[in-house]
């Protein structure tokens, strides 16, 4: 078991963004190891996540993030609850880095829940046919469908696609770490990405 020594609270604290006595608990239920504390403090930030996810988040800030070159550009509405912590550097930083992730990944819905259930029927009917024509049995066709279905949801899903700055993270990672750290619901309302001569996707 390693020791908690202050340099590894101030390393974690610098590599999680959460403060100094979350660190110190985290490292301490971890027994000193860096990693596993990450993971502590992110299974936390999930969890007051669910606690606040009825609160009115209806402050916030509106981002724009422009690719260089001015082809690609994206615009999102984050919210929080309170007008305090939408002006924070942190929380705008955050705006940005979501912003710059639409403008890259270009998602087509916020959250999986987004997806229209015929959009949903194609897909899966498109999967269940690629799979019986590579040869697969009715049965271990409908589980490859449904396998690639999840994959389809991390690509076209803002929150469950992994972060462009650490692939280590989605989205909703990011959120709930945020919610951990100020206390307040962070959401992500609407999001616009345009791409030079084409129709703008919301």
């Amino acid at each position: 078991m390693s020791a908690v020594t202050t340099e590894k609270i101030k390393e974690l604290r610098e590599l999680s963004g959460a403060g100094m006595m979350d660190c110190k608990r985290a490292l301490e239920e971890a027994g000193g190891d860096l990693q596993k504390a990450m993971e502590v403090l992110r299974k936390k930030g999930a969890a007051t996540a669910a606690k606040r996810a009825d609160k009115e988040a209806n402050q916030g800030v509106v981002e724009a993030y422009i690719h260089a070159g001015g082809r690609i550009g994206a615009m999102v509405e984050l919210n929080c609850e309170t007008d305090f912590v939408a002006k924070t550097p942190d929380f705008k930083a955050l705006a940005h880095d979501i912003a710059m992730q639409i403008a890259a990944m270009s998602p087509r819905y916020i959250s999986r829940e987004q997806v229209e259930p015929s959009v949903i029927e194609k897909e899966i009917e498109i999967y269940k046919t690629q799979a019986k024509n590579e040869g697969k049995p009715a049965n271990v066709a409908e589980k490859i469908a449904q396998g690639r279905l999840e994959k389809f949801y991390e690509e076209v899903c803002l929150m469950e696609q992994s972060f462009i700055k650490d692939s280590g993270k989605t989205i909703k990672d990011l959120l709930d770490e945020a919610t951990a750290k100020v206390g307040e619901r962070v959401s992500i309302r609407r999001f616009m990405r345009y791409h030079l001569g084409e129709d703008g996707q919301s």
